[in-house]
């Protein structure tokens, strides 16, 4: 029976690196993909399909698309679309970094390297800014439900969508601010982790209470913190049933509801976007029946 990738409902590793691949010109990716189904477990390593991949194959995923470009006044949120997403977790840098290695030589007949980030586990699960991430998670069987695919809809059960985003962060001028003001801006304690019930409109929870959507916009975060040099910030990283959760809140978030942006931007932006379909796993390795494959 089909199952969801183990990792998406487990707990964050220490240690993360992600994969996104391009689809090569005129390359038929049924072989590779074959390839890469029977070495990827779904827990180990997370697997995510785009839509130009899917569309590769002809193929359809109900609720699939690819990430869309957002702008506003001051305010660009860009779509960064590769056709092949991989989450490796694990604890060991190195060890990510040959098997990443390892599943990139076994893709390479018609899949190019767009990109290679590593991210880690930090105080326990908080962002760089020092504020807990993930507060508001749904658990077990809420958890389940926000994140999977039941089977009622059109996508296969047992799979997943994911949102991926990574975003930059202005750290030092974000340390200059007064605890104060830094609290204000996520809705929180950054010590206690309590929500701040004076917090401002435009505090990062009241933009993304997940429970003031209608319906609902519950989705399961996953994200960790990435450090490149000087640069650092936060992989955002989202399962849901579907996509429509994300959206609302993305769109909450830049202001188009009601045109207050969340503060969040005053310190930090996403610099990528994309969007994919995460396929269930039958016995161990990735179940891409529904590709045709």
């Amino acid at each position: 029976m089909a199952q969801s990738q183990s990792g998406i409902l487990a707990p964050l590793p220490k240690a993360a690196r992600y994969l996104a691949f391009s689809l090569k010109s005129g390359a038929d990716p049924r072989a590779a993909l074959a390839r890469l189904a029977a070495a990827v477990d779904g827990e180990a390593t997370v697997a995510g399909l785009g839509e130009s991949l899917v569309t590769a194959l002809d193929a359809r995923i109900e609720g699939l698309k690819s990430f869309p470009a957002l702008a506003a006044p001051g305010l660009d949120i860009p779509s960064t679309q590769t056709a092949l997403w991989l989450w490796l977790r694990g604890e060991d840098r190195g060890e990510l970094l040959h098997r990443g290695q390892a599943l990139a030589a076994l893709l390479d007949e018609a899949f190019g390297l767009e990109q290679a980030l590593d991210a880690f586990l930090h105080a326990g699960g908080r962002d760089l800014s020092g504020f807990e991430d993930g507060t508001e998670n749904p658990k077990d069987e809420a958890a389940l439900s926000a994140a999977i695919v039941s089977g009622e809809g059109n996508a296969p059960a047992g799979s997943s969508f994911v949102a991926v985003q990574q975003w930059l962060h202005d750290l030092r001028g974000f340390a200059a601010r007064p605890a104060h003001e830094q609290n204000m801006t996520i809705g929180r304690d950054k010590e206690s982790n309590e929500e701040l019930e004076d917090a401002p409109e435009s505090a990062h929870v009241k933009r993304t209470a997940q429970e003031d959507f209608e319906p609902e916009a519950f989705v399961l975060r996953r994200s960790m913190p990435w450090i490149e040099g000087e640069r650092a910030g936060l992989v955002f990283v989202a399962f849901g049933a579907s996509l429509a959760a994300f959206e609302a809140q993305l769109r909450r978030m830049s202001g188009q509801e009601d045109g207050i942006r969340d503060a969040l931007f005053s310190f930090t932006h996403p610099v990528t976007g994309a969007y994919y379909w995460c396929p269930p796993v039958v016995g161990a390795k990735l179940d891409l029946s529904a590709l045709g494959l």
